[in-house]
């Protein structure tokens, strides 16, 4: 990626020589001179001297080589690997307190990020701008990078080694056992608590069985969810097992463990091997309640969504039944007009009165004797 050309506010901030750095300068030449000059201002800025010529940019080689008063393209015959630059790099330290890096400073540095910033932060390449930031905090020339990295990974190892041998002694010994024979071989499977190594003949091992994605929303999914909940809970982690460890360790755990093999997995040291399978545990617990609720949801949005589906069923095919009896209705109300005195049975369906037999009383509708009788 291309560098971003530095304007004159960076140039005047970072690279323009004080009062006691041209002194320094002043008894050097040519080539010697803007070396030394450009190593200093480099030095003061990122707290290192530059690997080579290709590091220093090229707009601040020319600003630095008008202060001094050489030509910029001296800089070519400068010699960086000579008894000269190791002299000027003294001077450098010297003037600016710094001090290279010892074996000591080593591992006082490794004990730190360990204590400090491993465990947090699990990232190598984030370590090590810790370890420069604090290599500059003590006025350390930081190390050569294979040697930041191998400080980084011990740091690493290091902080990896105490959390997993604290997460370990909150366990139960039970609880160890039963995390162990989740990966157990296959001549120790029936060495584990029954019903958490391994299960049926058929049925797939326990911990096979705990990182499997939820199937469709069923009865069937819901029943193997609620059983990978139990193998869980069986193990008899305690609630707080991680409260003190920043989640997003807990997270690389939990993915460690669930791409590693069991045999891979059988390798780790056992504090490791318990911290790792503990948070794939932890973490599958609360994924897997989250599932169970949400095919709960679903389960009673689909019984909801079938119940309204029948009864609207049960509607259409009622008003199909009762289709057409409108017009009966307006028919029987025009009966009803032109003859009050009938009965319903003895209008046909046109509305036209039927002659009453003689032997028939005079009744109404309510179906009571009219005239005198009524009024009786």
């Amino acid at each position: 990626m291309a560098r971003t050309p530095l304007d004159l506010d960076e140039l005047v901030e970072h690279w323009t020589l004080l009062k006691d750095e041209q002194a320094l300068v002043s008894g050097k030449r040519g080539a010697t001179r803007l070396g030394f000059a450009v190593l200093l201002k480099f030095y003061t800025q990122y707290g290192r001297f530059p690997r080579n010529r290709a590091e220093l940019p090229g707009e601040a080689v020319e600003f630095v080589a008008r202060q001094v008063q050489v030509p910029a393209s001296e800089l070519d015959s400068y010699d960086w690997t000579g008894r000269t630059v190791e002299y000027h790099r003294a001077q450098v330290r010297e003037h600016l307190g710094f001090r290279e890096c010892s074996v000591a400073d080593a591992e006082k540095l490794t004990a730190y990020l360990a204590e400090h910033v491993a465990h947090k932060e699990r990232r190598p390449e984030q370590v090590r701008v810790e370890l420069l930031a604090r290599c500059r905090a003590e006025s350390i020339e930081p190390p050569t990078l294979g040697r930041c990295d191998r400080i980084v990974a011990a740091a690493l190892r290091a902080a990896e080694e105490s959390l997993t041998a604290l997460i370990s002694s909150r366990l139960t010994v039970e609880s160890i056992e039963r995390i162990m024979a989740l990966v157990a071989g296959a001549d120790q499977d029936d060495a584990g608590p029954a019903g958490v190594g391994t299960e049926g003949e058929d049925a797939p091992p326990v911990l096979a069985k705990v990182k499997e994605a939820p199937g469709n929303v069923s009865l069937e999914t819901m029943l193997t969810e609620i059983d990978k909940l139990l193998s869980v809970r069986a193990i008899g982690l305690p609630p707080d097992l991680f409260f003190d460890v920043a989640p997003k360790v807990v997270t690389g755990w939990r993915a460690r463990a669930a791409v590693e093999s069991p045999s891979h997995l059988r390798t780790h040291p056992v504090p490791l091997r318990v911290t790792l399978l503990a948070a794939l545990l932890h973490e599958r617990e609360r994924e897997i309640t989250d599932t169970l609720v949400e095919l709960l949801i679903s389960t009673v949005h689909r019984i909801g969504a079938r119940a309204e589906k029948k009864v609207t069923e049960q509607l259409v095919n009622a008003f199909k039944k009762v289709s057409g009896k409108e017009n009966i209705l307006f028919k029987l109300a025009e009966a009803s007009l032109g003859t009050p005195e009938g009965t319903v049975r003895q209008v046909d369906a046109g509305g036209r009165p039927r002659r009453r037999p003689s032997s028939w009383p005079a009744t109404c509708g309510c179906g009571t004797s009219s005239g005198r009788s009524r009024r009786a």
